[in-house]
């Protein structure tokens, strides 16, 4: 649904947990890097867009991946859910009083039309160091890395001391109803980690330059704004015009800004952040660290793009429908605004806010059905912190770990809101011009193939003791 791995903002952890024993990365064998890039590429080529039929096949693809590693047929279960279809696997620890680890990730993609991309983009292509494809990144990428790793840890006869899950989803692209179900059914979780966010940064010329470890995400709202008159005939306009009473409406929404707020992650974000930003913005960045009721600073923060969500909840309009004939005056205008709502903040305190901004009692506002639910931040607990930290150390030694508020929604939202901690922790490591996740030609490095591989395992064994 969102992009996690944008990571536009984020901030380094405790210095304790920055100086972090780091370990000697696990040695891969070659044929765990083939097997990832069989599962993805074999992956890519499930057309596993909502609505649609391929989920499904995908999910018995790779429940045959588990199965042939050791797992029992009855340990990997699928399910149809909401007109698609979930997996969840489970893989027995030795302790049944431990409370289980949960991964997620999803099956579903975002559409693509063939005759916009350079390739088809459900027929996987090995090209210039990349796999190129719907999904190569988001996310049967790590999908396909954590699917390699519990099928060598099961072959091996590791025994974790609590059970590890792993739930697949089918639709968080769209309604997200296969995670919400699973979520209900999981909810005794010690933790969650998810495939779908978090995630590394690499400079355009392949430096690393951090991880995200996303512990936090704002709640996605869309609100669709009305209003209706009775219409009539183009050659006898009057006081009353549909189109231009809602324009007048969006217009005091965009003059609006919603009140600025913080969290433990914000905070720690904007701190470490703060020495590194060059120019204006780093100015005042540095400025709003000493003093957070700065309001200079805080504009200038407002103005960039890459903080004003990190910030405050946002609203902005997004789709506007009206009118029934270019003969007619308009009887029906809808506009859809969407938010990205703070976390800690109910959704229906925002649609109040809406109403009163828009200050117009003709306008009839409805949250649309989006799948989204209110979810609060994760703590940032040591444990996860020493674990995330410990596996990225060893692919990159000393590397900052920051904590990272996604701007947008992910399934782990309804492990959050049930008070499940939950963890965005892919083991993508990119370049932001690599970046093409719901877009055009989206591609993978294979180059991030290894690390991935040694850091899931390193947190699974660490966590799952």
């Amino acid at each position: 649904m969102q992009n996690p791995r944008r990571l536009v903002f984020l901030a380094a952890l405790a210095a304790a947990v920055a100086t972090s024993a780091s370990a000697a990365p696990p040695r891969i064998d070659p044929a765990e890097h083939a097997q990832v890039l069989e599962l993805l590429s074999k992956g890519i080529a499930f057309r596993t867009v909502i609505p649609g039929d391929q989920v499904k096949p995908y999910a018995d693809y790779l429940k045959a991946v588990l199965v042939t590693a050791g797992f029992k047929p009855d340990e990997v279960k699928i399910e149809a859910v909401a007109g698609s279809a979930i997996l969840v696997a489970r893989y027995a620890g030795t302790d049944p009083a431990k409370k289980p680890i949960v991964v997620i990730d999803h099956m579903d993609v975002v559409e693509a039309k063939a005759g916009d991309w350079t390739r088809d983009p459900f027929t996987p292509v090995i090209e210039n160091g990349y796999v190129f494809g719907r999904g190569a990144i988001d996310d049967k990428f790590d999908v396909s890395v954590v699917v390699t790793v519990l099928a060598k840890l099961k072959r091996e006869g590791w025994k974790p001391g609590r059970d590890v899950i792993l739930a697949l989803s089918g639709d968080e692209e769209t309604q997200q109803q296969t995670a919400r179900k699973f979520a209900l059914d999981l909810k005794g979780a010690e933790l969650v980690l998810n495939g779908d966010a978090g995630g590394g940064q690499l400079s355009e010329d392949g430096k690393p330059l951090f991880y995200g470890l996303q512990a936090a995400e704002k709640t996605y709202s869309d609100f669709q704004i009305t209003v209706t008159n009775p219409g009539g005939h183009s050659s006898r306009p009057g006081a009353k015009n549909a189109i231009y009473q809602l324009a007048r409406d969006l217009d005091r929404l965009s003059a609006y800004q919603f009140p600025v707020m913080r969290s433990e992650i914000t905070d720690a974000a904007f701190r470490a952040s703060a020495p590194t930003v060059p120019g204006p913005v780093g100015d005042a960045l540095r400025a709003y660290v000493a003093n957070p009721n700065d309001t200079a600073a805080i504009a200038v923060l407002s103005a960039d793009p890459d903080f004003v969500g990190q910030l405050r909840t946002t609203c902005v309009a997004t789709m506007i429908n009206g009118g029934h004939a270019t003969n007619a005056l308009p009887q029906k205008v809808t506009a859809n605004v969407n938010c990205r709502i703070f976390p800690g903040t109910p959704s229906e305190a925002v649609h109040q806010t809406l109403a009163k901004v828009i200050a117009d009692p003709e306008a009839v506002i409805t949250r649309a059905n989006d799948g989204a639910i209110d979810a609060g931040a994760s703590p940032l607990r040591a444990d996860v912190l020493a674990a995330v930290t410990k596996a990225v150390h060893a692919r990159y030694p000393g590397l900052p770990v920051m904590p990272s508020m996604s701007a947008g929604a992910t399934d782990g939202m309804f492990f959050r809101a049930l008070g499940v901690p939950t963890y965005g922790v892919s083991g993508a490591f990119m370049k932001s011009s690599d970046d093409f996740a719901h877009g055009l030609n989206e591609r993978v490095p294979i180059d991030t193939i290894d690390g991935a591989l040694g850091q899931w395992e390193s947190i699974l064994r660490d966590l799952a003791k």
